[in-house]
């Protein structure tokens, strides 16, 4: 509970009147946040080849990008794109969530 709600707050999803969708499925703040850090993204890449430097990231004032840099460059190019963002994102998601089940059993 108190993970999820440091996730929302990073993302700045406090939203006073949620939508439907979140209703239905409660993922519509942190998809609500998720395109705003795109849109973000896009006015900070100033070069716009879909990759942001940490100095682009910070004088473009993606702050969550710029301070989580070094975590999402996980290539250590000193580059990230969108995508790398997005599997950061999921990775916080996932953090703490229980393995997906196999098919395997044990004997």
């Amino acid at each position: 509970m108190l993970r999820t709600m440091l996730i929302l707050f990073v993302f700045g999803a406090c939203v006073s009147a949620p939508l439907l969708a979140s209703a239905q499925n409660g993922l519509g703040n942190i998809v609500d946040s998720v395109e705003r850090l795109d849109k973000n993204f896009d006015a900070a890449d100033r070069s716009h080849d879909g990759l942001l430097s940490k100095q682009e990231a910070e004088a473009g004032h993606v702050a969550f990008i710029a301070k989580n840099f070094d975590v999402i460059d996980t290539s250590k190019r000193g580059l990230v794109s969108k995508d790398d963002v997005h599997a950061y994102i999921r990775r916080l998601l996932m953090q703490g969530q229980p393995a997906p089940a196999t098919s395997v059993r044990g004997k």
